[in-house]
């Protein structure tokens, strides 16, 4: 009877674990222009943003490695790549100097990379490039990381 729980408590565990990943996954694909905002309906682009969420995930899968089940750690590996793909291009995509609101594209660019969540806005394009800060703060970090450009 222990196994029993034990083994529906693991089940419950992974898949709160999946719903985690996916969560961050969204908010990144938000921040992306992916996902359309639902407040105004329309793409926005903060690659700032988006980079902290993936940044995150890409945390959990360094101290998580080794303590995954295979589902946990394929689900994580390909949410993982899948944005930093997307980061890549949005960040060149992205014009330097842009403005924050997002203006639709006159053709919808055809979609390269999946991603496996929910629906994605297709013709959203990026507008806001990476910024730089030059605060005393983020003299102070440890490490950061780029995926492009």
């Amino acid at each position: 009877m222990a196994e029993v729980q034990t083994s529906t408590q693991s089940g419950e565990l992974s898949q709160r674990f999946i719903e985690f990943v996916m969560m961050h996954a969204q908010n990144a694909a938000l921040f992306l222009g992916q996902i359309p905002n639902p407040k105004t309906g329309e793409g926005e682009v903060n690659l700032e943003l988006a980079k902290m969420f993936i940044d995150q995930l890409a945390m959990v899968q360094e101290k998580t490695r080794g303590n995954l089940t295979n589902e946990e750690a394929t689900v994580l590996r390909n949410t993982l790549s899948n944005l930093q793909m997307v980061y890549v291009e949005v960040a060149q995509q992205t014009p330097k100097g842009a403005a924050q609101p997002e203006q639709p594209p006159a053709e919808p660019k055809p979609e390269t990379s999946s991603f496996a969540g929910p629906a994605r806005d297709k013709s959203a394009t990026p507008e806001q490039p990476p910024i730089a800060p030059s605060t005393e703060s983020e003299s102070k970090k440890k490490f950061t990381k780029s995926y492009g450009s």
